[in-house]
């Protein structure tokens, strides 16, 4: 295995909603997105089905990680939202151990939609964890901002 390969094996996500830093998250998953096709006969051509893109739809994202001290940062989040929504930037970073930067992503018109907090029990001890859900309405541009 070259240093090349090692690259790409992210082992945390920092995330920040309008440049606010909600700290670091071991695992992130649903960064995707795709079009949506529709399919359209031709009239007098039987042997094909055209295949049209009408509309893109982006995946909610879920970030996970074992409870800090930045998770009121997030209740806090949710707390405001109540006085309205107001949608905002996220950028996620995936890094190395080393904490060098491999990528990232910038999601505009980010809503939180749901936090999932720790399940505490005296009989089995876990680590606290919570997983924060994302939704989103799209990629910025590399160097567009976020």
């Amino acid at each position: 295995m070259t240093l090349a390969d090692t690259e790409a094996v992210a082992v945390s996500f920092i995330v920040k909603i309008d440049d606010e830093s909600l700290g670091a998250f071991n695992s992130c998953d649903g960064l995707g997105c795709e079009f949506v096709m529709e399919q359209r006969e031709e009239g007098g051509n039987n042997g094909q089905i055209w295949q049209l893109p009408t509309r893109i739809k982006y995946s909610n994202v879920k970030l996970s990680r074992p409870v800090t001290k930045q998770s009121s940062k997030i209740t806090a989040w949710f707390a405001s939202m109540a006085n309205g929504v107001k949608r905002k930037t996220a950028t996620i970073e995936a890094r190395t151990l080393e904490g060098t930067v491999i990528t990232r992503w910038a999601l505009v018109d980010v809503v939180p939609v749901r936090w999932t907090g720790p399940q505490l029990s005296a009989d089995s001890p876990k680590v606290a964890t919570e997983t924060l859900e994302l939704a989103h309405h799209g990629f910025l541009a590399p160097g567009a901002g976020g």
